[in-house]
């Protein structure tokens, strides 16, 4: 019995090793079933990926082969129409010397070449920069750029799309400076409208035209965040089209035009509020005494050169234009004033000095008449009888000394009862001085009103401004 136990317990015992070992190979030839599905799904992948990559080259390799870069698409056929459109990553700044200013954009290009069609698993092929110069590209030049720059850090920035049907989408960052015309009467409640023309610099109208993508109002675009402007406000934008005309044909020229409202904020600060100011101070000088001519004359000739130097630095920063601006009128004004206070002073000054010449003569003599001494008196006819042939005798000698101080002292009597209180003149107020403090202050407060009423309710005018098409 104990043997057959023994036999039954070893039986079980096999069974579950002989089991357990099933179950671990099981496990075993899943995992390798699993690895080689991944692997096989792997080398699908890789397989695809190197099909693609074969099928593309093969593509690109046919559609370059016989490609002849150097001619348009459609040519003798029809015309090759290139659709564009813009948008402004950062404008400024603003020149106003040198009547230029500074736009980075990203300019869009796109048009079809039906030598590039081609079938595929893709619709549109995203192509390397490098393609562009295998392909043929518009002659796209900007008419009023002085200077423009194509981005190449740390690649050249440039995109090249390819649809199946042959349109090709061409993209590139551009940094431009352009010509800027301005006309400076208003300035500076002045607004312009900054153009960018551009256009084939080769192909006529009868080879290619350009087109606006979205049409004239959706395809120029300004970022949000795109002003770099400190003295400007950019108020809009808008877009059009102008054919010109030249020996060689007539082309088309796309325009876009961005309208720019002068901040007048610093101005105020800089040019207006200092000449203010010393208009104001000019006229201080009235209420000063007309016999203070140091004080006068100090204000006078300071806010002389005061207006000179600000009329001087205000123009340092505008061109060397031949007309008058708005502030040059303000300043031309308010020097008018300055140097008419001056004036004013002058004249007051000569009427005080003849004034004071005889009325203060008058006065000096009044108060200190002179007064002759009563012996003088009675020796002068001692002296002239001595020179004649006798003496009188002293009886006579006495009545006549006697007889003469007596006369003396009556006119005298007489000349301080005739005498009057002079007339005060030293600090007195000139009536010119009078009409001064009222007259000047009324005129330079009319004017201000007038001047600002006008510029500031003005519509601004800005000329050279093609309407959308």
């Amino acid at each position: 019995m104990v043997v057959m136990d023994l036999h039954s317990a070893l039986n079980n015992k096999v069974s579950r090793i002989s089991v357990m070992a099933r179950l671990v190979l099981s496990l075993l030839l899943l995992c390798g079933c699993q690895n080689s599905l991944c692997q096989s799904s792997e080398a699908q992948k890789e397989t695809a990926a190197n099909d693609n990559s074969t099928v593309f080259t093969r593509i690109l390799d046919g559609l370059l082969d016989g490609y002849d870069n150097r001619l348009r698409p459609g040519l003798g056929e029809n015309v090759t129409e290139i659709k564009t459109n813009i948008f402004v990553t950062s404008f400024g700044p603003v020149s106003d010397t040198e009547m230029e200013y500074t736009i980075d954009v990203f300019f869009r290009q796109s048009w079809k070449d039906e030598r590039l069609c081609f079938k595929g698993p893709m619709e549109m092929l995203p192509l390397n920069n490098l393609l562009a110069s295998n392909i043929w590209t518009p002659d796209t030049f900007f008419l009023n750029g002085k200077k423009s720059i194509a981005h190449n850090m740390t690649t050249p920035n440039k995109l090249l799309r390819l649809k199946d049907d042959g349109t090709l989408l061409y993209t590139m960052r551009l940094t431009i400076s352009a010509e800027c015309p301005m006309q400076l009467e208003d300035f500076p409640m002045d607004a312009h409208a900054c153009p960018l023309k551009f256009g084939s610099y080769a192909y006529p109208v009868s080879e290619v035209v350009y087109t606006w993508t979205f049409g004239a109002a959706k395809s120029v675009v300004v970022a949000e965040d795109g002003s770099r402007l400190n003295q400007y406000h950019l108020i809009g934008q808008t877009a059009g089209t102008e054919d010109i005309h030249t020996s060689r044909g007539q082309y088309t020229v796309m325009m876009a035009h961005f309208y720019l409202k002068r901040k007048i904020g610093y101005f105020v600060i800089q040019t207006y509020m200092p000449c203010f100011m010393t208009v104001i101070l000019s006229q201080v000088s009235f209420w000063l005494n007309r016999e203070s001519v140091p004080a006068r004359t100090v204000f006078g000739v300071t806010t002389v050169l005061t207006m000179t130097t600000l009329s001087i630095s205000a123009r340092n920063s505008l061109p060397k234009v031949a007309y008058a601006t708005a502030m040059d009128w303000f300043i031309a004004v308010c020097y008018a004033f300055v140097f008419s206070a001056l004036i004013e002073f002058a004249t007051v000054n000569y009427f005080t000095k003849r004034s004071w010449a005889w009325d203060g003569k008058k006065a000096l003599e009044a108060q200190h008449p002179k007064k002759r001494d009563p012996m003088v008196l009675s020796k002068k006819p001692n002296n002239v009888c001595s020179a004649g042939v006798n003496y009188t005798p002293n009886l006579t000698k006495d009545v006549s000394i006697s007889t003469i101080s007596n006369t003396t002292s009556v006119q005298l009597r007489a000349s301080e009862t005739k005498m009057v209180d002079p007339k005060k003149t030293y600090n007195s107020v000139s009536k010119i001085d009078k009409m001064s403090r009222i007259v000047f202050p009324v005129l330079f407060g009319t004017f201000n009103l007038v001047y600002w009423a006008t510029y500031l309710n003005r519509e601004p005018v800005v000329k050279g401004v093609v309407t959308s098409t």
